[in-house]
């Protein structure tokens, strides 16, 4: 192997998207992959400029990146990435400020403490610490509750785990965005994936049997999706993650300036 068959997006192009010795053809999905997350290191520098910010945004990009495509395709969060980025997250939450609500509890809701407000250093790493507590608890929790209420598994612990190194780079204020937004994004396929399903066996049984009550029997295929068709969650929330570490301070102000 040369060493320009390992040049991220170029060499795939230059090979016409086969291995140079034996002719196996390579997915496009690695060119893809690899040019996205370069969009997304750019996006670092420009949101953030020559500062550690755009090294932690860039881990950040990267550890998602890798476990969307991950969950997507072999529907598992690996902790090699999640279990690491929490701790890389936290660890920048003492180099890099994470905006959120730590201050206010501590300022509010815990006033004998008000002083410890001053303190920059510990309050980014509560809001760090508070990211990932409650990330990691909100999707166990309604894990629970959907095996108890269903009794089947509808939240993995791959997702607890995601979600707690999502709240440790992003702080409580995103990872409140990342689950609410992500869960939005999930349900909108979820229902879609039903209704595609519904439609094309409605109108496969119209077709071939229009006598055999198509609509009951293809409104019972898009149950068994429901029932049975494992949604990679994980995909949804990393995404809006990415979407929270770029516009989510923005997109939350802007919620709540509906309010005022």
């Amino acid at each position: 192997m040369k060493f320009y068959d390992n040049i991220p997006v170029l060499s795939w192009f230059i090979l016409r998207g086969r291995c140079r010795h034996c002719s196996q053809p390579i997915s496009a999905r690695y060119w893809i992959v690899e040019l996205t997350v370069a969009l997304l290191f750019l996006a670092s520098f420009w949101a953030f400029g020559p500062t550690l910010a755009t090294i932690k945004a860039c881990a950040f990009c990267f550890l998602i990146v890798g476990l969307i495509c991950t969950d997507a395709e072999h529907k598992l969060l690996p902790d090699e990435l999640t279990l690491s980025g929490i701790v890389l997250g936290l660890g920048f939450s003492f180099l890099v400020t994470v905006p959120g609500l730590a201050r206010l509890v501590f300022t509010i809701m815990l006033p004998r403490f008000a002083g410890l407000a001053r303190h920059e250093n510990l309050i980014s790493f509560s809001d760090a610490m508070l990211g990932a507590l409650f990330g990691a608890f909100f999707i166990y929790a309604v894990g629970e509750i959907y095996f108890r209420v269903r009794g089947v598994e509808g939240m993995g612990f791959g997702d607890v785990k995601l979600m707690g190194m999502v709240g440790a780079f992003l702080g409580l204020k995103l990872t409140l965005f990342t689950i609410f937004a992500g869960a939005f994004l999930g349900t909108f396929y979820g229902v879609g994936l039903i209704l595609a399903v519904w439609m094309k066996r409605w109108l496969r049984l119209k077709r071939r049997r229009p006598q055999s009550h198509p609509l009951r029997r293809a409104w019972n295929s898009a149950r068994l999706v429901f029932r049975f068709h494992q949604i990679p969650f994980g995909v949804f929330l990393g995404a809006m993650a990415l979407v929270g570490l770029f516009f989510g301070d923005r997109l939350a102000d802007a919620y709540l300036n509906l309010f005022r």
